[in-house]
């Protein structure tokens, strides 16, 4: 029997290296392949966890403004978890937003806003027929019942800027208030709209809004038809205008906003139903000068006079409109605010007031001199709870009137609002018409609402 040769150690270890090398080059390249492969997999997979962290972060800003926007509790941030239940989370998130966005022609930011207002009424004798009388109605008609005609829409928009920095912006609001005027009315009417141009310390406003010389006014839900204490000391006609306003900074708390504008007004027949009909519409010229000093979110008044200046054509007369106003804010604690506005001057029915001119027997024109006034005290009692107490009075001068012409006219009430939700609102109204008729008796009228209201 052969013996095998004897290979020395050194020597059988070199063959078996030799022998194993292939498979060891081979697996070395896979590894040095394999492993670059995993490296950018991962670096990809990490990629993709910060774009869906990214957008699920964007997504819920995005919600948090549109529930902002809608008045409505701004939901909580998710919360972590499996990549999979993000995902889940974030597509019925994009849903919802896809459902419920409003889209402009132009693709630039529109909002629907408005209210939503249910009111139930009662009045005493002295109602005309009407839901809120502005004065007491000579006769004894009582009238109550229920309208949601004094519901409100709306539309915010925003634009681009254009030169000088300047930002677009406005807004239109419509009624059901368009027809008579009675309490299941039902016309659509547009209220107020404006198209602004914002620049730091300027802007310029066309639109339909309340006088320049008065834009305030007391706080109501149960008179949306026209301004609250409209008749009472309001000169609250909304009519065409074009405004230029200028800013002035004293100190970084105080300072001017001047404001000037041409106005076309709203002219009326007098409550004496004479048969002249006065030219439809004129152009007038209104200012006013805003003093204020303290921060927005802190103690704060604000003090402004204004004036207005028109001609009324009736009866192949002109018939002179001029008024200067004052109106006021202040809140000299947190809990507590003084508003209001007085004014004099003659003819007032081409901005919203009662009387504004006499024609008398020998057919001669005289404008009707005026002077009135309001003032709202409020009381924010807690977050959702407020109290507003307020008076209004339009007095005509007696030597200016024609027979059974309204005299004077004082309306004084009070209300409530409570927040039921943070875009729900429950008030109740209570009020009294007290109005003098020259050559007639005193007449009264109370008036009574519940109102629920839904701001969207």
């Amino acid at each position: 029997m052969q013996s095998l040769p004897i290979v020395p150690r050194s020597r059988a270890r070199r063959v078996l290296l030799l022998l194993l090398a292939p498979g060891i080059l081979t697996a070395q390249m896979a590894a040095q392949t394999a492993a670059p492969d995993l490296g950018q997999i991962m670096e990809r997979l990490d990629r993709l966890e910060k774009q869906n962290q990214s957008q699920a972060e964007e997504i819920r800003q995005l919600r948090q403004e549109l529930a902002a926007a809608r008045g409505q509790p701004q939901p909580a941030p998710p919360q972590a978890g499996p990549l999979a239940e993000k995902v889940a989370v974030d597509e019925s998130r994009v849903e919802e937003l896809a459902e419920s966005k409003v889209e402009a022609s132009q693709k630039f930011p529109i909002r629907v806003t408005g209210m939503a207002l249910f009111n139930t009424f009662l009045n005493s004798q002295g109602s005309g027929g009407q839901q809120y009388p502005l004065f007491a109605w000579p006769g004894n008609q009582a009238a109550g019942g229920a309208s949601l005609y004094q519901t409100t829409l709306g539309l915010d928009y925003s634009g681009p800027e254009i030169f000088g920095g300047g930002k677009v912006h406005g807004n239109v609001y419509m009624d059901f208030a368009g027809g008579s005027g009675a309490q299941q009315d039902l016309g659509f009417r547009l209220r107020t709209g404006e198209i602004e141009i914002d620049w730091p310390n300027q802007s310029i406003l066309v639109g339909q809004e309340s006088p320049i010389f008065a834009p305030r006014e007391p706080a109501s839900l149960a008179q949306v038809e026209v301004a609250p204490l409209a008749g009472a000391g309001n000169l609250w006609a909304w009519n065409p205008q074009v405004r230029f306003e200028q800013k002035i900074r004293f100190t970084d708390q105080a300072g001017l906003r001047a404001q000037i504008g041409v106005v076309q007004t709203n002219e009326v027949t007098p409550y004496q139903q004479s048969e002249a009909v006065p030219a439809p519409a004129r152009p007038g010229l209104e200012g006013r000068f805003e003093f204020y000093d303290g921060a927005p979110d802190g103690p704060r008044i604000e003090i402004a006079p204004g004036f207005h200046t028109s001609v009324t054509h009736v009866a192949d007369t002109s018939v002179p409109s001029n008024l200067f106003s004052l109106d006021w804010f202040t809140n000299p604690v947190s809990k507590l605010e003084f508003t209001g506005a007085f004014f004099s001057g003659e003819n007032v029915a081409p901005v919203g007031g009662l009387e504004g001119y006499t024609i008398l027997p020998s057919y001669a024109v005289i404008p009707v001199h005026s002077k009135g006034g309001w003032s709202q005290l409020t009381v924010l009692a807690t977050r959702r709870l407020s109290f507003h107490l307020f008076s209004g009075l339009e007095n005509g001068r007696t030597a200016d009137l024609a027979a059974y012409a309204i005299g004077r006219n004082w309306l004084y009430g009070a209300n409530a609002f409570y927040r039921l939700a943070p875009n729900v609102l429950l008030g109740a109204e209570v009020s009294q018409a007290r109005t003098a008729y020259i050559d007639s008796s005193l007449r009264l009228n109370n008036h009574y609402d519940l109102a629920l209201a839904y701001l969207f």
